[in-house]
């Protein structure tokens, strides 16, 4: 075996198993409070909140902007339609093209859980300074940017 295979990887310092953590710890805290004040999963939510700021977005625009897989998006166009929360219409640009909005019952929703999601977010960020929250933003595009910019994992 080669001396680098040996070499043992420590998840709670590994910075893409800390991020997932965080990740899933703030998503299922938030997740129960969406269900029960507004009847909403994460993927639904976050459906409404990009449409509720890009209105006329197709499924795959969507998809794209929130990072999430077509199939998540899928389910949670299909709720939300369901529920009457948005609406799908024709593009006008597009007569081939369907695009996605909030209806007037997802603008209400979303004047709701706008407001939950920052108060949350406001604790959430509560121990940290100004500077620690700049910094903090910053690192995250930052670290956005270079997973983007490389892409997939393919070395071994």
């Amino acid at each position: 075996m080669p001396k680098s295979a040996r070499v043992p990887l420590q998840l709670d310092t590994f910075l893409p198993y800390r991020l997932s953590v965080l990740s899933n710890t703030v998503s299922t805290a938030i997740a129960g409070a969406y269900h029960e004040r507004f009847g909403l999963s994460i993927p639904e939510w976050r459906v409404l909140c990009v449409l509720a700021m890009t209105p006329d977005l197709s499924a795959a625009e969507v998809a794209h902007r929130t990072a999430m897989d077509k199939v998540a998006v899928s389910r949670a166009t299909t709720s939300l339609l369901k529920m009457r929360r948005i609406e799908r219409r024709i593009a006008k640009s597009d007569r081939r093209r369907s695009v996605l909005r909030l209806s007037k019952a997802g603008e209400a929703v979303y004047a709701e859980v706008a407001p939950f999601a920052l108060a949350y977010e406001r604790d959430l960020l509560q121990p940290l300074d100004e500077r620690e929250r700049d910094s903090l933003d910053r690192l995250l595009r930052i670290l956005l940017g270079r997973a983007t910019e490389m892409g997939p994992a393919t070395r071994a």
